[in-house]
């Protein structure tokens, strides 16, 4: 069976696909991951084989298109808006589309498998009549605004490509839905096609490991910041994680991402400790709490090792992730515009004193490692895959 992934050129897009990738291919299926060309040497990395297309987040197309809003509404209803209807419900679909349909005149699928944010290879399949599955990357689901906001604009594009109409946009939960996340997580009642399976972690997409000196830490607990792989060029948030916790009695970790630079922190308190990146499924383990923006990947990955967080949420999903974190009682939130080293430093110090926070963590934990094995997820791919196969025989 041939099996093309599809995911928008975000790091934290391809990671939770890649290990369904990956099990597809080790079953003896032919594999390919169709994202920019940004991404080639992650998807390598993972041992899957790339297809170029669609745009990333520093295409002319999409540097232009964000002209028309700016960097200062990062965060905004406004800005939140026009992502769903211009970009991920307009420009980026568009040309995943057209770069696909070139794609498949030379290596047509069985079955088309996206990040759930990832709309292009959904059309691309339903014009060319074949099934198509999502992963979802939304720990806390698809808000029922961003699912309104992309209706219309995916709409015109299903106009201008021939394609029938499709006003409620069932062509986003069609098929099947892969849910790597716990259910009492998800801020969104499941539909018939929704399935929740464990997680895989995947973050090795590089060359990096354990740094040797986490051997060496003091024996205090352990704070692990990190502002996920997109949100890194924050400015003011990593200087007041250290800034708050730099005299703390406890051990910082801090990653500033893959295109990050460690020395623009300066000088750092004798506790307190800054690399590029870490594989987290190797950090967490190590960790006693999370200080984090709120990514999908991060929050996950927290609570599958049993660890408590303070989220301080910037825009996409996170302010999502941080309710839900507050509301079932594994970690607290500090607004981003409320953000200082004394409400970083109060904040941590409060859930690191509470064990009810690390309690509530363990449940989630214990919650994540009851779900379907991932094997559950690649048999239904399988056999979605497969009905397609039998009807084109």
């Amino acid at each position: 069976m041939r099996v093309l992934f599809t995911c928008m050129a975000y790091t934290g897009h391809v990671h939770p696909i890649a290990p369904f990738a990956r099990a597809l291919a080790a079953a003896g299926h032919d594999v390919a991951v169709a994202t920019h060309e940004s991404l080639a040497a992650q998807v390598a990395a993972a041992g899957l084989r790339h297809l170029p297309a669609g745009l990333s987040r520093t295409s002319p197309e999409v540097l232009a298109l964000w002209r028309e809003i700016g960097d200062a509404a990062l965060g905004t209803a406004a800005a939140e808006a026009f992502v769903m209807q211009r970009d991920f419900g307009g420009l980026r679909p568009q040309r995943m589309l057209d770069d696909l349909a070139v794609r498949f005149a030379d290596w047509t699928p069985d079955l088309v498998v996206r990040d759930s944010m990832e709309l292009g290879g959904a059309l691309a399949a339903e014009r060319a009549g074949l099934p198509h599955a999502a992963i979802n990357i939304l720990a806390a689901g698809l808000q029922p605004r961003w699912r309104t906001g992309i209706v219309a604009p995916l709409e015109r594009l299903r106009a201008a490509n021939g394609m029938p109409p499709d006003p409620q946009g069932a062509m986003l939960s069609r098929y099947l839905t892969l849910h790597p996340f716990p259910p009492s997580f998800s801020a969104v009642p499941a539909l018939p096609t929704d399935r929740f399976v464990r997680p895989l972690p995947f973050d090795r997409s590089g060359s990096e490991t354990l740094p040797d000196w986490v051997d060496d830490l003091p024996r205090r607990p352990t704070v692990y910041a990190t502002l996920g792989t997109a949100f890194n060029d924050l400015p003011g948030l990593f200087e007041a994680f250290v800034a708050g916790l730099g005299d703390a009695p406890l051990n910082l970790i801090v990653t500033v991402g893959r295109d990050g630079d460690p020395a623009a922190l300066g000088p750092l308190p004798a506790n307190t400790r800054v690399e590029r990146y870490i594989p987290q499924s190797l950090l967490l383990p190590r960790c006693d709490l999370v200080l984090t923006h709120g990514g999908s990947g991060t929050v996950t990955g927290a609570l599958a090792a049993g660890l408590p967080l303070v989220v301080v949420p910037v825009a996409a999903d996170q302010p999502e992730n941080a309710a839900r974190c507050a509301a079932l009682g594994v970690g607290r939130v500090v607004p981003a515009a409320a953000v200082t080293p004394d409400a970083v430093r109060d904040a941590v110090r409060a859930v690191l004193a509470d064990p009810s926070y690390r309690r509530n963590a363990a449940r989630l934990r214990d919650e994540i490692a009851a779900l379907p094995a991932p094997e559950v997820g690649i048999a239904l791919l399988e056999a979605l895959g497969a009905g397609r196969r039998r009807r084109a025989a």
